[in-house]
C-alpha cells in the first residue's frame, strides 16, 4: 500500500467542466485554463487541456454530459502582453452556463439560484460591510498574467495507522495578501444522478497568501480514502482544489455561498480525479 505520495498542482481557471471556468474578463467571456470540450471527428466530445476564451452562452447539456464549448478564440502558451494584461472577473448570478444543481450552502444561502448580481472585476469585489478606512488589500486589477504564475505541490501521508491522512501543500505565484481556502472533491460531488456540494478540505480551510504570493496548507483528514468498491466509497476524496476567494470571506462548513466563480475561484488542483493508490479504514 502506498503511504506518501506527493503531487505537482497544476494552474487553472476551472472547476468543473460546467461553467466552463470560475474566471471572466470584462467582455463576459469565460477564461478557460483546464478541460476545454471539443468536438471530435466522428461527433463525440472531449476535454482536453488547453487555454481559451469561451462563449458564455455555449450549449449547456445536463449534468454529467458534455456538449463542445463555442471557443471564441484560443489562448497561445505564451500569452501576447495583451492577453497578460487581461483584467479577470468574477461570474454573475445567476451563473451562467451552469449544470451543476447542488446547493452549496443550504443552511447560509438556502435559496441561492434566486440571487441576482453582476459580473465584477477582481479588485471590485463589493465586500460585505467593508469600509475604505478598512485597508482593503486587493485594490488592482487582478490580471490573467499574475494569475498564471500560480504554481503549487502537494504530499499526502497516510497517518493514524491508516485510518488517517496528512495533506500538506506548498503554494507560490499566488494574488499577495489575500485569502485562498482549500476545497475537497469527494466522488459523491460528481455523481449526475445527484451531485453534493463540495465541502472544506479541513476546518477552518483558510490560509494567507503573503506578499510575495507565498502560501501553505496542513490538515489531517479522517478516512479520507474508502475502498472503492465500499459502501462509503462515495466519500473517497478525488481532488485537492486551492480557490481565490473574491469576496476575502470565508464560510464554515461550506467552502462559498455560491461557488463555481461567483465567490470562490479555482486556481490550483490536480489536472483529474487522483488519490487512487491509497485505501483508509474507519
Amino acid at each position: 500500500m502506498t503511504r506518501s505520495r506527493s503531487y505537482e498542482l497544476s494552474m487553472t481557471t476551472q472547476g468543473p467542466l460546467y461553467p466552463p471556468s470560475e474566471v471572466m474578463n470584462t467582455d463576459g467571456h469565460f477564461v478557460v485554463i483546464g478541460g476545454i470540450n471539443r468536438a471530435l471527428p466522428g461527433g463525440e466530445v472531449k476535454a482536453e487541456w488547453g487555454s481559451a476564451l469561451v462563449a458564455a452562452d455555449s450549449v449547456l447539456p445536463p449534468f454529467g454530459e458534455n456538449a463542445p464549448y463555442r471557443i471564441i478564440r484560443e489562448l497561445t502558451p505564451e500569452l501576447s502582453a495583451k492577453d497578460r494584461e487581461m483584467v479577470l472577473c468574477t461570474l454573475p448570478l445567476p451563473l451562467p452556463c451552469s449544470n451543476y444543481t447542488a446547493v452549496m450552502a443550504p443552511e447560509q444561502q438556502p435559496d441561492p439560484f434566486a440571487v441576482v448580481r453582476p459580473s465584477y472585476p477582481f479588485h471590485q469585489v463589493p465586500i460585505p460591510d467593508l469600509q475604505p478606512e478598512d485597508g482593503p488589500k486587493v485594490t488592482e486589477p487582478v490580471t490573467l498574467g499574475q494569475w498564471i504564475k500560480a504554481s503549487g505541490n502537494l504530499t499526502v501521508t497516510l497517518a493514524e495507522q491508516d485510518t488517517a491522512a496528512d495533506f500538506r501543500g506548498e503554494f507560490h505565484g499566488l494574488i499577495p495578501n489575500s485569502l485562498y481556502t482549500v476545497m475537497a472533491i469527494r466522488r459523491r460531488d460528481l455523481d449526475p444522478d445527484g451531485p453534493s456540494h463540495p465541502s472544506p478540505f479541513g476546518v477552518p480551510n483558510v490560509f494567507v497568501a503573503d506578499e510575495e504570493g507565498n502560501g501553505s496548507y496542513h490538515a489531517r483528514l479522517p478516512h479520507p480514502f474508502p475502498a472503492p468498491d465500499s459502501a462509503a466509497a462515495g466519500n473517497r476524496i478525488v481532488n485537492f482544489v486551492v480557490l481565490w476567494m473574491s469576496y476575502q470571506m470565508n464560510y464554515g462548513g461550506a467552502v462559498g455561498h455560491h461557488g463555481l466563480g461567483s465567490d470562490i475561484h479555482a486556481q490550483l488542483r490536480l489536472p483529474g480525479p487522483g488519490f487512487g493508490e491509497f485505501v483508509t479504514h474507519a
